[in-house]
C-alpha cells in the first residue's frame, strides 16, 4: 500500500470509531487533503530540506559535475512559478534550490520603500519572506495534486482502469515543489544574540541554510559596492556559533551555515583584533593592517599602537575612525577567513569576488583545500558583473596568449554590439555557457546562484509590455507577447483562476457541502476557453 492508501484506510477507521457524527466525511477526500498538506510546519520543511542539501553536498564531493543551482526570488509567487517551470521542463527539482537575497528584500520588501543593501530594512521581513515562499510552494503541491485527483476521478468514472492506475502511480510518486532555501541574514543584524534570535525565526519559517557575512552589522554594504568593513575573526565566529545554536535548539541538527567573506573587496576594519600571543588568530588579522613603525617620541595624542617583534607599529587610522588594510592583501585575508570559518562550524563558503573568473576563484580555493580538502563554495553569479565585457576580455586575453591577431578588437570596448558576430564573441559566450560547469569542476563551487535575476526580469518584461501596450500596438502586445506564448508554452498562469486556487476551492466546497456546493468553475467560467 502507498501512503495515500494508508491514509484512506486510517481515516476510514477513524470515521468508523466516531460513529454517525462523521457520516458526511469521505476518507479519500480527507486523505487527499493530507497529501496536499505534506508539510505542516516550517521546522518540518527545514529538517527535510537540510537532509536534501547534505545529500547533495556528499554527492558533489564524489562527483563535482553534480553541482546545485538557484535563482534569487523576492516574492512567493515568483518562487512558485520558478519551481513549476523546473518541474515542467526538467521533470525534477533535484539539485535546484531557491535563494533569498538580502539585496532584493531591501530593494523590494521594506515598508520604507526601496533601500540599498545596507541592512536598513526590517529584519522581520526576512523570515516573513521565507514563510511566504513556502506557502506558495505548498500551494503549488496542492494545486498539482488536485489536478491529478480530478484526472483520477474522470478515469474512474469512464471505467478506465489502466488510466486510473497510471494516474494513481503519479500521485504515489509525486515530487514536491518544496526545495531548500539558502537565506541571507546579511551580517546578522546586530550582536550575536540578535543574530541568534533572527536565525531562529528564519529556521522556524523553513530555512535550512543561512548565509552570513563577515562585515560589521552597522556598516554593512552590498558585496559589490565600496566601503566594506570586516570584523575580526573572533567576532564572526561568535555569530557562526549563534546560528549553530539556533539550529540545534530547534532540532534542525543538519542545518547548513554558509560563511561569506567580503575580504577580497573590503579594505577596512572597525576594530583591531585581540592578540594574546604571536601568531594567534588576532595577530594574523592585525598583520594585514597598513602600519608605520614609530618611536615613543613620535606618538601623538590618542594614537593606538601594536607591538610586534619588539617594534611599535601605528595602524593608519582614517577620519572615519576605521583602520585600513594594506593593498594587495585581499586574497590572503580571504583564505584565512575561509579556513577559520570552516574550522569553526561553517559548512560552506561564499567568496564575494569583483569578477567571474574561474582561475581567480580556483587559486583561492586551492589554498583553502590544502588545509580543508573538502572545502566547497556557494558562488554568486552576480548581475553586478558585466558578464559580456568580462568574458570577451577573457577571450581577448586567451587569443593574445595563443599568438593570434587581435588587431580588429578594442579590448576596452568589447561590449559593443559591433563584436556580436565575431569569433571572439562566440568564444566568450561559450565560456559563459560553461562557467558553472567549469567553476564546479575546477574551483570547488558546489552551488551556483544568481542573487537578483527576477528583479531584472520583472523590469525587462514590464518594459516590453508597457512599450507596446501604451504605444501603437495596443492590446496586440499583450496577446502576442504574453497570452499567446502562455498558451503555446503551457504556462500554468494562463489559467490564472486555477493558479490562484479557484478549482482547488471548488473541490473543497464539494467535500464540505456535497451537491449543495456553490462552485465557481461551471460552464460560464471564462477559463474554460483555455481548456
Amino acid at each position: 500500500m502507498t501512503d495515500y492508501q494508508d491514509d484512506i484506510a486510517a481515516i476510514q477507521e477513524l470515521k468508523h470509531a466516531n460513529g454517525a457524527g462523521w457520516a458526511a466525511i469521505d476518507p479519500e477526500s480527507a486523505a487527499r487533503m493530507r497529501a496536499q498538506n505534506r508539510f505542516r510546519t516550517g521546522l518540518e520543511i527545514a529538517r527535510y530540506t537540510a537532509d536534501i542539501m547534505r545529500a547533495d553536498m556528499a554527492a558533489y564531493d564524489i562527483d563535482p559535475s553534480a553541482y546545485t543551482q538557484s535563482l534569487g526570488v523576492w516574492h512567493g509567487f515568483i518562487g512558485q512559478q520558478k519551481l513549476i517551470s523546473i518541474k515542467k521542463h526538467l521533470k525534477s527539482t533535484s539539485k535546484r534550490y531557491l535563494y533569498l537575497s538580502g539585496w532584493m528584500v531591501a530593494a523590494l520588501r521594506s515598508e520604507f520603500g526601496p533601500l540599498p543593501d545596507q541592512s536598513m530594512h526590517e529584519k522581520t521581513v526576512v523570515p516573513a519572506l521565507i514563510q511566504e515562499l513556502y506557502t506558495f510552494l505548498r500551494q503549488a503541491d496542492a494545486r498539482e495534486l488536485d489536478l491529478l485527483f480530478t484526472q483520477l476521478d474522470a478515469a474512474r468514472a469512464a471505467g478506465d482502469e489502466t488510466g486510473a492506475e497510471f494516474i494513481q502511480s503519479r500521485i504515489d510518486g509525486f515530487e514536491t515543489h518544496v526545495v531548500p532555501i539558502i537565506a541571507d541574514i546579511d551580517a546578522g543584524f546586530g550582536n550575536p544574540e540578535a543574530t541568534y534570535l533572527l536565525a531562529k525565526k528564519m529556521i522556524e519559517a523553513g530555512a535550512c541554510a543561512i548565509q552570513i557575512e563577515n562585515q560589521v552589522s552597522d556598516e554593512k554594504q552590498c558585496g559589490h559596492q565600496d566601503g566594506k568593513v570586516t570584523v575580526p575573526h573572533e567576532d564572526f565566529i561568535a555569530k557562526l556559533n549563534a546560528v549553530r545554536y539556533a539550529f540545534l535548539e530547534l532540532g534542525v541538527d543538519n542545518g547548513i551555515i554558509v560563511a561569506r567573506t567580503d575580504s577580497l573587496g573590503a579594505g577596512l576594519t572597525q576594530k583591531l583584533a585581540v592578540s594574546r600571543e604571536p601568531g594567534d588568530l588576532g595577530d594574523q588579522y592585525n598583520s594585514f593592517l597598513d602600519v608605520e613603525e614609530v618611536s615613543e617620541a613620535e606618538l601623538g595624542n590618542g594614537d593606538v599602537v601594536i607591538k610586534r617583534d619588539g617594534r611599535m607599529l601605528r595602524p593608519k587610522r582614517l577620519a572615519s575612525n576605521l583602520y585600513q588594510f594594506r593593498a594587495g592583501t585581499g586574497e590572503d585575508r580571504v583564505v584565512l577567513d575561509c579556513i577559520t570559518a570552516l574550522r569553526n562550524g561553517a559548512d560552506l563558503l561564499w567568496i564575494e569576488t569583483e569578477k567571474p573568473h574561474v582561475e581567480q576563484i580556483a587559486g583561492m580555493v586551492d589554498r583553502i583545500r590544502e588545509v580543508v580538502p573538502n572545502a566547497k563554495l556557494v558562488y554568486n553569479n552576480s548581475p553586478s558583473f558585466n558578464w559580456t565585457l568580462n568574458f570577451r576580455q577573457q577571450a581577448y586575453d586567451q587569443l593574445v596568449a595563443q599568438g593570434q591577431d587581435v588587431s580588429a578588437y578594442d579590448r576596452d570596448k568589447l561590449m559593443s554590439a559591433d563584436y556580436d558576430d565575431t569569433e571572439l564573441a562566440r568564444i566568450a559566450d561559450e565560456k559563459i555557457r560553461t562557467f558553472q560547469r567549469d567553476g564546479s569542476a575546477r574551483a570547488g563551487i558546489f552551488h551556483h546562484l544568481i542573487t537578483l535575476p527576477t528583479y531584472h526580469t520583472a523590469a525587462l518584461s514590464t518594459d516590453d509590455l508597457a512599450k507596446g501596450y501604451f504605444g501603437e500596438e495596443g492590446m496586440l502586445t499583450y496577446v502576442r507577447d504574453v497570452q499567446r506564448r502562455e498558451i503555446r508554452q503551457g504556462i500554468a498562469t494562463v489559467k490564472h483562476q486555477n493558479m490562484a486556487g479557484s478549482d482547488l476551492g471548488d473541490n473543497h466546497k464539494e467535500y464540505f457541502a456535497g451537491e449543495a456546493a456553490l462552485k465557481a468553475g461551471g460552464q460560464h467560467n471564462t477559463m474554460n476557453q483555455f481548456s
